[in-house]
């Protein structure tokens, strides 16, 4: 019976500290995306803020659980299937973080006008340079999820809001900020990374009692 017990505390144990790990990486993830755009720091803070996002913290989430397998030899360690989730999760929050960031920095400090294309890049996704009727370069490039269609050529006007700071991405005033998909993305990486820590912690236990 006190082994019984020993064991549940031990693996409650586990489960609160893999729990709090995979909030930091997938809650990391998620705000350092999203505040990228919506607090316009300097640039190069902007850019280690979205490597740390969208690789570092991602990696984190799958390389820290095998690290700490150290009763398991080197050449015998693996992973559990679950810790893939809040890898690929972690990716995607950093990329759709970002783009809800735009969204509310938008909302913030976003001024509307009509806009002229410069020019327009298809050779992946579309991206187009835009200019204000009155002369004003547009930075950065408007995209294809944002407006710039295959349809849309050198010299068309649009009506778009963008960010005078150069930061958040310019938009045509129709960008949703997909909160759902964050909520489901950052339920997903937090659930299935507890679940991927605690079967590697139990491994490596198991393995070290043989």
């Amino acid at each position: 019976m006190a082994d019984v017990i020993s064991r549940n505390r031990v693996v409650g144990s586990d489960a609160v500290r893999w729990l709090l790990f995979s909030l930091v990486c997938a809650g990391g993830s998620l705000g350092l995306a999203w505040l990228g755009p919506v607090v316009p720091l300097p640039s190069v803070l902007r850019a280690a803020g979205g490597l740390f996002a969208v690789l570092i913290l991602p990696l984190a989430s799958l390389l820290v659980p095998l690290l700490l397998l150290r009763r398991v030899p080197r050449k015998k360690r693996k992973v559990a299937w679950q810790l893939m989730v809040p890898l690929i999760a972690g990716v995607a929050l950093g990329i759709f973080g970002t783009a809800a960031g735009n969204v509310v920095a938008l909302a913030d400090r976003g001024v509307t006008v009509d806009a002229v294309v410069v020019s327009a890049d298809y050779s992946s996704t579309n991206h187009c340079e835009l200019r204000t009727v009155d002369g004003q370069d547009i930075s950065p490039s408007l995209s294809e999820s944002d407006g710039c269609l295959d349809s849309t050529s050198k010299g068309d006007e649009l009506r778009v809001r963008y960010d005078p700071k150069g930061v958040a991405s310019p938009d045509d005033g129709r960008t949703s900020s997909d909160g759902v998909l964050l909520a489901t993305l950052f339920g997903a990486a937090v659930v299935m990374g507890t679940w991927g820590g605690v079967r590697q912690s139990r491994w490596d236990r198991e393995y070290g009692d043989a």
